[in-house]
C-alpha cells in the first residue's frame, strides 16, 4: 500500500531548494526517511533556495489572494482546462476561506493547447480590473472545452468589462505573455510533468491534493516557517 509522504528529499528546484510531497511505495524504513527529510530540510533552508522561492512568489504580475498577516505561502500552477486543476480549484477556495492566513499565488501555466493560452491571458488581464478572484472562479467552473464564446461568458460572469480587458490585452500583451512565459520556465526547471503542482512553502505537491492533505500541507510549511526565519516573505 502507498503511503502519502509529506517530507521526502526530492529533485532540487533552483539549487536544491525545495522539498517534494510525494506518493511513495512505503519501502524506506523510518530512520531512511527521517534522515531524508532532514537533508531536504537543510537545503530548502538555504538562502539560495529561499530566495528562488522569494522571487516566484513575488513576481508583480502573478495574480495573488493576500490575505493581511498571511504566514504560508501557496504557489499554484494550472491550466483552465485541467480536470484536475479544476478538483482542486474549490479546496484551494475553502481553505482560503477557513485559514485566512493563506496567501495563493496563481501560475497561469496553459498547457491544454489555444483556449487555455486566451484563458490564461485574459485572468492576468482581469487583475487591472480587480477582478481575478471572480474570474479565476468562473473560468474553474465553466463546464467542458473552453472556447473564445465561454472564455467571454465567464467575463461576463466575473462582471468584466469584457473592452477594458482587450484593450488591457492589447497594450499589456508583452507583460502578459513574460509571466506566463516565467512561469512555464519555472516548470521546466522543477520537472513538472503536468497541472495542477502546488509549491506550499517549501514543500512541492505534484498532481491533485483534497482538503485534508492541503491543510496537512500548509501546517507542515507553517512549522517550516516557524523553524527557519526569512523562509516566508514579508508582506509589501
Amino acid at each position: 500500500m502507498k503511503k502519502w509522504v509529506l517530507m521526502t528529499a526530492g529533485a532540487a528546484l533552483l539549487a536544491g531548494g525545495t522539498l517534494f510531497a510525494m506518493q511513495t511505495g512505503g519501502n524506506e524504513s523510518s530512520a531512511e526517511m527521517a534522515r531524508s527529510a532532514g537533508a531536504g530540510e537543510d537545503a530548502a533552508a538555504s538562502p539560495a533556495a529561499m530566495a528562488a522561492r522569494r522571487a516566484i512568489a513575488e513576481d508583480p504580475l502573478a495574480p495573488k489572494h493576500e490575505p493581511a498577516g498571511y504566514d504560508v505561502t501557496i504557489i499554484s500552477y494550472a491550466d483552465y482546462q485541467c480536470p484536475f486543476c479544476r478538483k482542486v480549484h474549490p479546496e484551494l477556495e475553502r481553505l482560503a476561506r477557513e485559514d485566512g492566513k493563506v496567501r495563493i499565488v496563481y501560475r497561469d501555466w496553459p498547457i491544454f493547447g489555444t483556449a487555455s493560452k486566451e484563458a490564461a491571458r485574459a485572468a492576468v488581464a482581469s487583475q487591472w480590473q480587480g477582478k481575478h478572484a471572480t474570474f479565476n472562479d468562473a473560468l474553474m467552473t465553466t463546464q467542458g472545452k473552453l472556447n473564445s464564446a465561454k472564455i467571454r461568458a465567464a467575463a461576463a460572469k466575473a462582471g468584466l468589462d469584457w473592452e477594458q480587458l482587450q484593450r488591457d490585452l492589447e497594450t499589456r500583451s508583452g507583460d502578459i505573455d513574460a509571466v506566463i512565459g516565467r512561469t512555464a520556465s519555472q516548470a521546466a526547471q522543477m520537472g513538472l510533468q503536468g497541472t495542477p503542482a502546488l509549491l506550499i512553502g517549501p514543500y512541492m505537491v505534484p498532481g491533485a491534493i483534497d482538503h485534508a492533505g492541503l491543510v496537512k500541507s500548509v501546517a507542515l510549511a507553517r512549522k517550516f516557517n516557524k523553524e527557519h526565519p526569512g523562509a516566508q516573505p514579508k508582506e509589501s
